[in-house]
């Protein structure tokens, strides 16, 4: 259930929605978290579920220590009226045995908010890909059938890779299987397209291979393809210092060494 920061519930008809999904690396939630970082976005609302891991803290954002009072939870909702942007940052796992409640949360309230279209980042095990996949950009997308009608010239001129399916049992030639959807670490990214393409959402779906480890360029990487898309930031090319990285990635690795070991 979406829960509105003020009393009367913003409008987000007509706006974009971009979300990540808790996957290998982090990649989708950290390019989220430069989105509204580099616009400064305004946190709108929540959504309160039991089907995430609970989790509270200050302002991930503030750079002033009298901004950073308040809790922040587990996926909250922020707009930015003049790109006519709303993000969702989804920041704990969800529960397994949660997962379809999860997704069926998520659809209710797309359709409910008459989001325009909606486009999901996220990301998948490198070490699981096929020999096509390790070929090319590690950038991969699937888009519904009702995205592909409102995006399918633009897709074409920026000639990126659809997410190729792959035989259940790779290396054996037995014709009656057919090749499937297979995102190995996605979380809930190929339920959520699948549901998607039922409920005939306009959902694309950007996906990064990547390691577990360092995923700040990843994150990087990711989020200036889907500026190639939706041209947020002017002319970013290999530039990321256009983008502006939230305070709480300080933190990210831990705080320093203490000195008393030394």
């Amino acid at each position: 259930m979406f829960i509105p920061s003020q009393k009367s519930p913003p409008d987000l008809n007509g706006f974009t929605l971009v979300m990540p999904v808790v996957a290998v690396g982090n990649v989708g939630q950290l390019a989220v978290d430069l989105i509204i970082s580099t616009f400064g976005m305004c946190r709108v609302g929540h959504i309160h579920t039991d089907c995430l891991i609970p989790m509270a803290g200050n302002n991930p954002y503030s750079t002033r220590k009298e901004d950073a009072d308040g809790v922040h939870t587990a996926a909250e909702v922020y707009m930015s009226r003049e790109k006519k942007l709303a993000v969702l940052q989804i920041r704990s796992p969800v529960i397994q045995k949660r997962s379809k409640k999860f997704r069926q949360v998520l659809i209710s309230w797309i359709k409910a908010s008459g989001f325009s279209r909606t486009i999901v980042l996220t990301s998948s095990h490198a070490y699981q890909r096929d020999d096509r996949q390790l070929q090319g950009s590690p950038l991969r997308y699937l888009v519904t059938p009702s995205m592909l009608k409102l995006s399918e010239e633009v897709l074409k001129k920026l000639e990126w890779h659809e997410m190729e399916k792959v035989q259940a049992f790779p290396g054996l030639t037995d014709g009656s299987s057919e090749p499937r959807l297979y995102i190995p670490g996605g979380g809930i990214t190929k339920d959520l397209y699948t549901d998607s393409c039922a409920e005939n959402l306009p959902l694309a779906v950007l996906l990064l291979f990547c390691s577990e480890g360092d995923n700040v360029p990843d994150a990087f990487t990711l989020i200036n393809h889907l500026n190639s898309w939706l041209h947020l930031l002017d002319n970013t090319g290999e530039d990321e210092n256009k983008w502006k990285i939230p305070p709480s990635w300080t933190l990210m690795f831990g705080g320093s060494i203490p000195p008393a070991l030394f």
